[in-house]
């Protein structure tokens, strides 16, 4: 293993999925900002590489196209030798330990170059989810930073959150105005709150405060529709998936907003760098599994405490009673009261 002095040129490696790209950003900003002496070259896909705005000086981000000009093992292992020769690299982070990761990590270890893989805590998550523990789990954020501690490039967290940005993507917010967020989507059924229920909930805040305004996030186009006529039913809502932005337009319209209503889902993450907090809706997954926003408090998490929680780590499975329970019988109220009180 190279020391930290011999170290100068460090890959990190993350792909995806969007949340969890996000939630590498405050101990990558943190590690960067303590070691001004390396260079840490970021690599992600394309799309998610614009997550990283007002990065550090010695951070390098290259978005990559994983399917066609890199697809496969090999293109993977063509990759690494292209960044090792571009980029001097002379040790490696793997945010990731997947398939296409550990092509890159064993190209680079057979030129000598010391890889440290993330500990994902597999075992201790199943043990979750078949009930036989039921505690917190070390979080994502921490299984970053102990990546590069074990790289022997230890810091402290002095990442605060993304300054603040700008966009034309939304009319100014007025003094009067109390903005929420809602982000009523996941890639997973499993982790998805009824959109009626969330129709529910946007009903109760509009009738308890008439200062509110709601700003609908999502993305795709059955999701763009969806929540046009979320807004179409709704006064004082306003989709922002209907309206051309990037993430940049994202984090600046999350900093104007009071409050975040999120799923288990890459919303939670993005607001959690601009500090909003976030009221968050658990189904099948679980905050124990370590994925809770970074800084947000776990009191705001809105779940059901049933024996079968969480019995998914990622919520891509069916549900075993093929009601979805743990979802559909949680009260719109229990979520809005949540809301008002972090209002007031």
């Amino acid at each position: 293993m190279a020391t930290n002095r011999e170290i100068k040129n460090v890959l990190v490696l993350r792909f995806s999925a969007l949340g969890d790209v996000a939630i590498t950003i405050p101990a990558l900003y943190s590690v960067c900002r303590a070691h001004p002496d390396k260079r840490f070259v970021m690599v992600t896909r394309q799309w998610s590489a614009y997550l990283f705005i007002d990065r550090p000086s010695n951070l390098v981000v290259r978005g990559v196209d994983v399917k066609d000009e890199y697809a496969g093992v090999w293109g993977m292992m063509r990759l690494a030798r292209q960044l090792r020769k571009q980029y001097q690299i002379d040790a490696v982070a793997d945010l990731h330990s997947v398939l296409r990761s550990w092509a890159i990590d064993t190209t680079l270890r057979l030129s000598g170059v010391p890889v440290v893989r993330i500990d994902k805590g597999h075992s201790e998550k199943r043990q979750l989810v078949k009930g036989k523990l039921r505690q917190q789990l070390t979080t994502s954020h921490d299984r970053y930073a102990e990546v590069f501690h074990r790289l022997g490039l230890d810091f402290e967290e002095t990442f605060e959150g993304f300054g603040p940005q700008t966009t034309a993507a939304l009319p100014a917010k007025t003094a009067e105005e109390h903005w929420i967020a809602v982000a009523p989507f996941s890639q997973h059924r499993g982790k998805e709150y009824p959109l009626d229920k969330v129709e529910a909930v946007i009903d109760l805040l509009l009738q308890q405060r008439d200062d509110v305004h709601i700003i609908l996030f999502g993305g795709g186009n059955k999701e763009k529709k969806l929540l046009a006529g979320v807004a179409h039913r709704h006064a004082r809502t306003i989709s922002l998936a209907g309206i051309k932005h990037g993430f940049t337009d994202e984090y600046a319209v999350l900093q104007q907003c009071e409050v975040m209503v999120s799923m288990d889902s890459a919303n939670m993450h993005l607001a959690s760098l601009t500090r909003t907090p976030v009221v968050s809706v658990w189904g099948a997954t679980h905050p124990w599994c370590g994925f809770m926003g970074w800084k947000q408090d776990p009191s705001n998490a809105v779940q059901l405490d049933l024996p079968c929680r969480p019995c998914a780590v990622f919520g891509e499975k069916d549900c075993r009673y093929g009601d979805y329970h743990c979802l559909t019988d949680l009260p719109p109220q229990q979520i809005a009261e949540r809301v008002l009180n972090l209002l007031k």
